[in-house]
């Protein structure tokens, strides 16, 4: 099978990682990749969002299937586009259609599923521009922290926690009047702050069926002891020590059921990854948003716990034998630890040359923003490398990160020196 995977960060290096050790796997492309995927696969210098580039790729390269790893190609309906081709014609595509991707593309889209299939999430109201004088006075009428959320797509920066109603209202209003996040911020979300600890879930589904993946929990802040800003992720570790039997029955029978069910009742297309941004308050699960593909850098510890095919088990979604699939999960615990550039997720350098990668023997480097330039590896984003490690427990794991970490230079490199931290 030829496979075709969409992206160019940590996870699409991962992705192809596990494709490219599938006895099924014969030929692996990724668009556009990067210097790491460039090891195991052939990149393409295609943007995955130049939707008749990628026809023409899968062309040219008899693609089977395509893995779809960010969102905005879901969103912009790129599944759709791939199977409405009578070129096209017998394709698979791991990713939802452009409604169903609407649960990532549009809060108050997701905001609606929830609550109509009555599935636990924060309390929210939803507000157009037109609108901002009512969404001063929701603000007004309930209490702080409140949390304001562009409705549409805002590279991961469209979340504010704010104490302060009058600081409140002043955001709202560069969100909503002043178009702060573009047309992503048009409508706002404001709902409830649910104080408890987030974790994040993970099932592949054929829209009826699902295999849940090994969980996870991520670091968001740049800082230390979770401070500062939000980022695209700093490190994560897989699984939760708090992730008991209860709450697993829970949250299966909460959130996920009532999740598949609803794509059947309200007609989504579904033929994918689920990832389920959770909060457990007293024990109990709330879904603060739903995406509609796997998660970075949570994918990069998730995924090298399974130790089935992992390109058998995505066909299964389409052979009608997700349901059966005997999935292998590694009982050792994994951990990620996000090495960025000096002054992300704000003003950082790049073309920062990377040294010591081949002195690192017992962790998986996965390259996120990395490229090669005559041989020699080079900083190309903020967060540029995801240094990965198993062991018998999550402080062996992320020991052996650490210490793997210690090896690698790069100018104004930084990382956070406190994951799992809070376990």
């Amino acid at each position: 099978m030829n496979v075709l995977i969409l992206g160019s960060g940590g996870r699409e290096h991962c992705f192809a990682e596990l494709i490219s050790k599938s006895k099924s796997c014969d030929k692996l492309f990724v668009a556009p990749g990067n210097s790491g995927t460039s090891l195991v696969a052939e990149n393409l210098d295609i943007s995955p969002t130049d939707f008749d580039l990628v026809k023409r790729a899968i062309v040219q390269y008899n693609i089977q299937l395509v893995v779809v790893g960010p969102e905005d190609p879901l969103v912009r309906g790129i599944h759709d586009f791939i199977i409405s081709d009578p070129i096209l014609k017998g394709v698979k595509v791991i990713g939802p259609k452009q409604k169903a991707a609407q649960l990532e593309g549009s809060k108050d889209f997701a905001k609606n599923f929830l609550n109509r299939h009555n599935i636990p999430t924060a309390k929210h109201e939803t507000f157009t521009n037109r609108q901002f004088e009512e969404a001063c006075e929701y603000i007004d009428n309930n209490s702080p922290p409140y949390v304001l959320k562009a409705d549409g797509l805002a590279a991961g920066k469209g979340v504010l926690i704010i104490d302060n109603p009058n600081q409140a209202k002043d955001e709202l209003y560069q969100m909503l009047v002043k178009s702060k996040f573009g047309v992503a911020s048009s409508s706002v979300v404001i709902e409830e702050f649910l104080e408890g600890i987030e974790l994040s879930c993970f099932v592949l589904t054929d829209g009826k069926n699902f295999k849940i993946l090994p969980s996870a929990k991520d670091y968001k802040r740049i800082g230390e002891g979770d401070t500062g800003l939000n980022t695209g992720g700093m490190g994560a570790i897989s699984p939760p020590p708090f992730l008991g039997e209860d709450i697993k029955t829970k949250i299966e029978e909460r959130i996920i059921y009532p999740t598949i069910k609803g794509f059947a009742l309200d007609k989504l297309d579904y033929s994918g990854f689920v990832f389920f941004g959770l909060i457990l308050v007293d024990e109990n699960p709330y879904v603060i948003e739903y995406n509609v593909r796997m998660g970075d850098p949570e994918t990069q510890v998730v995924l090298p716990r399974i130790n089935s095919d992992f390109l058998e088990l995505l066909n299964s979604v389409y052979t009608g034998s997700l349901r059966s699939h005997d999935l292998k999960v590694n009982e050792n615990s994994a951990a990620t630890v996000v090495m960025v550039s000096g002054g992300y997720p704000e003003t950082y350098e790049k073309n920062m040359e990377i040294k010591g990668l081949d002195k690192v023997k017992k962790s998986k480097v996965f390259h996120a923003g990395v490229t090669k330039e005559k041989g020699v590896l080079k900083t190309n984003g903020g967060r540029v490398l995801a240094v990965t490690s198993l062991g018998e427990n999550i402080n062996s794991a992320l020991e052996t990160s650490y210490s793997s970490i210690r090896k690698i230079r790069f100018k104004n490199q930084y990382y956070r020196k406190d994951i799992g931290f809070d376990l």
